[in-house]
Formats: C-alpha cells, sequence, structure tokens
C-alpha cells in the first residue's frame, strides 16, 4: 500500500509539472513580450521558437541591382532624410523581408527606423495603414551596413499582394556616402524631410525621384511560388525605354503571363520573377570606381543571381554592350567565354540557365558590318546549343523579315537598340515557358 501510495503521487507531481509547462509554453506563443505583431528571423525559423510559423516557401517578389554610386551624395548621403522606395511585387505573401546594401559607400551607413508597408494605390507615397510595419535587424530597429556590405531585415508578418506596390522606407540621421542606387528605375519614388518613416499618409514626401536607393531585394513568404526566376541583363532587361510607372519591362510581362498560364492550369513551375538588370551593363567589362560602377556579370553574378532568395532558374540576356562598348573589334570568343563562365557558375549551384540570342542594332550609332559579324557569330554558338541549357530566340522573335540587321518598326523605340512596349511584351512571349522546367544538368 505504502509503495502505491508513492506512485501515485509521484505521477501526480509529474502531471502537475507537466500542465505547468505546457500554460507557459502557450503563454509564449500567444505573446512574445514586445508589444507588436513578432517578427520572423531572416529564413523560415522565428525568432521565438513558440511563435506559430506561416506556411510557405520564401522567394524573390522584386529584386534590383546595385548600380553605382550616386553622383552629388558623395559626403551627405541621404542624412536626414527618409526614403520611401516604391517597388512592384510580382508575387504575394504572408511575410515579407528586405535587403540593404551599402555597396559603394565609402562609409558605414546607419539606419536608425526602417518601415514596409502595402501602397493605397499607384503613383503614391500614401500607404494601406493598417500594412505599416516597422522593421527590425537581428531584433534592433537600428543597424550599421559596413562599406561594401549588405543586409537582410527580420520577417515581417504583413499581406502582400501579388501585381502590387510596396513602399520600404529607410531613414538615416547621419551622414554616409556615396549612396548606393539604381537608376532608370522607370518607377517614382518618394524623400521626405526628417524621419517619416511610418508616415502612412504620404503628405510629407514631397520629392519625386525615378532612382532607387539601398534597397535591392523584397522577398515575401509565399504559397503561390517555390522559387526565383532571376533575369540577369542590360538595359534591355532594366526596361529603360519603357513606359515609366507602367511596369512594362519585359521581365514584369514574363512574371504576368507566367502567374496567367498557372492560373489557367497549366502544368508549369510555380516561379517567381525577378529583375537584375543594369543599362549599359557588360559580362566582360565593369566600370570605373573600387568597387566598380556597373560591374560586370562575371562579377556581380554570384551577388545578384546566385545569392538572390531560392533562385531556381537564370535568363541571361547580355553580350550586346560588349559589342558595341569594345573600342576595338570584340572578340566573339571571349564573350563566348564569359557566357560559359557564369553557366558552370549557375550548374556548380544546381541552377538551370536559360539564354537568349543577341537582338538586331542595325541603324543605330555603333552599328558596323564587322560587329553585325560578331553578332551572327555569338548567335550561332547560342542556337547550336553550345553555350545555355535552352534558348529564348529574341533575334528571331523581333527582327524585322525584310531587314534582319534590324528590329522590326513596331518593336523599335526609335533608337534601333531598345524596345517599345510591344516589342518587351514580345521578349516576354518569346520565352518558351515550358524550358522553365526541370533542372541544370547533373554535374559529372
Amino acid at each position: 500500500m505504502t509503495r502505491r501510495y508513492g506512485y501515485a503521487l509521484l505521477s501526480a507531481v509529474v502531471a502537475l509539472i507537466l500542465g505547468l509547462s505546457a500554460a507557459i509554453y502557450v503563454g509564449v506563443a500567444a505573446d512574445d513580450g514586445s508589444g507588436r505583431e513578432s517578427t520572423l528571423a531572416s529564413g523560415n525559423t522565428p525568432r521565438n521558437p513558440a511563435a506559430p510559423v506561416s506556411t510557405g516557401t520564401w522567394v524573390g517578389s522584386w529584386s534590383t541591382s546595385p548600380a553605382a554610386a550616386e553622383p552629388g551624395t558623395e559626403t551627405e548621403g541621404m542624412a536626414g532624410r527618409s526614403v520611401r522606395n516604391v517597388v512592384h511585387t510580382g508575387v504575394g505573401g504572408t511575410s515579407a523581408r528586405i535587403t540593404l546594401s551599402n555597396l559603394f559607400g565609402q562609409s558605414p551607413l546607419t539606419i536608425t527606423h526602417a518601415s514596409l508597408a502595402v501602397a493605397s494605390g499607384s503613383d503614391t507615397a500614401a500607404a494601406v495603414t493598417h500594412s505599416m510595419r516597422r522593421l527590425t535587424f537581428g531584433g534592433d530597429t537600428t543597424v550599421v551596413i559596413p562599406p561594401g556590405g549588405q543586409v537582410m531585415s527580420d520577417a515581417v508578418r504583413v499581406g502582400v499582394p501579388a501585381d502590387a506596390d510596396v513602399l520600404v522606407t529607410t531613414y538615416s540621421p547621419t551622414a554616409s556616402g556615396p549612396v548606393t542606387y539604381h537608376p532608370h528605375a522607370r518607377q517614382t519614388s518618394y524623400v521626405a524631410r526628417g524621419d517619416r518613416t511610418e508616415d502612412a499618409t504620404g503628405t510629407a514626401y514631397t520629392e519625386e525621384v525615378g532612382v532607387w536607393r539601398y534597397l535591392t531585394a523584397l522577398d515575401v513568404l509565399s504559397k503561390d511560388a517555390d522559387g526565383t526566376i532571376v533575369v540577369l541583363g542590360d538595359s534591355l532587361t532594366d526596361g529603360i525605354t519603357s513606359t515609366s510607372g507602367a511596369n512594362r519591362r519585359w521581365p514584369d510581362a514574363l512574371s504576368r503571363r507566367l502567374r496567367t498560364a498557372l492560373a489557367a492550369g497549366e502544368d508549369l513551375p510555380r516561379y517567381s520573377v525577378v529583375n537584375q538588370g543594369i543599362s549599359g551593363n557588360r559580362i566582360l567589362t565593369g566600370g570605373l570606381g573600387r568597387p566598380a560602377d556597373n560591374p560586370s556579370g562575371l562579377d556581380r553574378f554570384g551577388r545578384d543571381v546566385l545569392n538572390v532568395t531560392n533562385v531556381k532558374v537564370v535568363v541571361i540576356v547580355l553580350g550586346v554592350n560588349d559589342i558595341l562598348r569594345d573600342p576595338q573589334l570584340a572578340d566573339p570568343n571571349r564573350i563566348l567565354g564569359g557566357l560559359r563562365t557564369l553557366v558552370g557558375q549557375a550548374h556548380a549551384r544546381g541552377v538551370k540557365v536559360i539564354g537568349a540570342t543577341l537582338m538586331p542594332f542595325g541603324g543605330h550609332r555603333g552599328y558596323t558590318d564587322e560587329r553585325e559579324g560578331v553578332r551572327q557569330q555569338i548567335n550561332s554558338e547560342i542556337r547550336a546549343g553550345k553555350v545555355f541549357d535552352a534558348v529564348a530566340d529574341f533575334d528571331e522573335a523581333l527582327r524585322d523579315p525584310y531587314n534582319p540587321r534590324k528590329l522590326r518598326p513596331d518593336y523599335d523605340s526609335g533608337d534601333h537598340l531598345h524596345m517599345s512596349d510591344r516589342g518587351y511584351e514580345q521578349m516576354a512571349e518569346a520565352v518558351d515557358l515550358k524550358s522553365l522546367k526541370g533542372a541544370a544538368p547533373a554535374r559529372l
């Protein structure tokens, strides 16, 4: 009897301990003690391991490549001003996080306040009030980004729609320059004096700019996508002649086309599409400076492609500037060698590579018959399947059938090199969506 009584008492004590532990666990899960909506750490792991976790896959919803040091910002940077970048999502999600870059900075960049919100409409600095979220970095609202560095924010729970504008705002109280930026955004962003980071009205944002500053990526935790397509290119991908504010760049059109096909039930990969085009970009040669403005495709491939969240496919649209900007006659073998190097780096990371043929530029001021010959040699190798895993034949899709050395007139923006909005749409149509299926060839 005594032994039986002892076992019963022990069982009761164990049950009491388990009950108290469960109550404490539930209490922690319901309230992280911060007095605000809890955030997820980088990746899918919550900062508080007991907090509820959203389901989905982290993918890129928008991106841009850091392109250069912004002229005129060498000393002060954006000190004492709120920078409100407007970006357009490719896919939506239930949580979001951003990446900020100080790649071209010569001093540490201190951000003391950052926010993310869904825009209340197009062409506006105003936010949907209930969507405003304060961003943190490693749990802190302040982050210091060293020269040449970048940082990813903690994730914040917020409903981000697909095909919508998102406002990402940063405030720095101290001088730091030059500013890392992306020109030719084809999108209006805003600046306000003072710390207006969480101002949802947008009324303080009286300065309009056509560039993106510091911000290089917006990721979302999505139930609609399982991976990311990265488009690496030059001004043709940057969409320099597309209608500003209309999201008519060809990667935008590809994103819409893929989303429509998936909604119609087509058997295709559920991928988002992000744009890593830089106007004037070349495969082999970067610009001046240290680090170089407009870094070459070879130099930026790791950062701008392989480090993109959940990248599955890269589409490479580079080579025309290597031909046009070479003071001598460009060597097609060097250009092809550069492309094959990029393919090898992608395959080493399990990323499939689709490559584009080089489009005609007859009538452009840089055109010569010798340069046309280089373009044709490169395209011949690409079409023969000797460079990429799959090919998007942009040359065939956009050339003038009556003069194949030139763009078709209705696809030409007028400078005989860049596309009209209709031309950019045609580029997206020239990508065989089925070529997105499958993985990179196995390494032998």
